[in-house]
């Protein structure tokens, strides 16, 4: 019987992550959802934020993810995202730049498809953001 699962993160650009896990959390459109091994075999889109892996070791690695999808199978779980990037590679500057630009697109913008660009970003920003914050407190604990 197997405590572990095999975990693969990977965005259009590269392998973020592979390697083996005992848990695995991500912001599914419905809510968080926690992966275990066992779990039963799913589909689901994920909204922009983080995904948490937690190592056979109990080691906790963090990552941020664009959204996407997880995939569940009895001995694999594989997240597939546009853009994804580990938590601590994140550059909070620029998030706070792209942030602030965001907000004042919308501001200024009264077409439809410019808001949603600008909602979009807005979104992406903030959802960076917080999985600093979620890193920085980990750090802390």
């Amino acid at each position: 019987m197997s405590h572990t699962l095999r975990v693969d993160i990977v965005s259009a650009e590269a392998e973020i992550f592979s390697g083996e896990a005992q848990l695995v959390v991500a912001t599914g459109e419905m809510g968080e959802l926690g992966i275990a091994p066992r779990h039963a075999p799913l589909i689901t889109r994920l909204k922009a934020g983080h995904v948490d892996v937690v190592l056979g070791n109990g080691e906790r690695q963090q990552f941020w993810v664009s959204g996407g999808i997880l995939e569940v199978q009895p001995q694999v779980v594989t997240v597939l995202a546009d853009t994804a990037a580990r938590a601590s590679d994140l550059d909070e500057v620029a998030a706070q730049r792209a942030k602030q630009e965001a907000e004042e697109a919308l501001a200024n913008r009264t077409d439809a498809v410019e808001i949603a660009e600008a909602q979009a970003k807005l979104a992406e920003a903030i959802t960076q953001l917080q999985a600093l914050e979620r890193l920085r407190k980990t750090l802390k604990h």
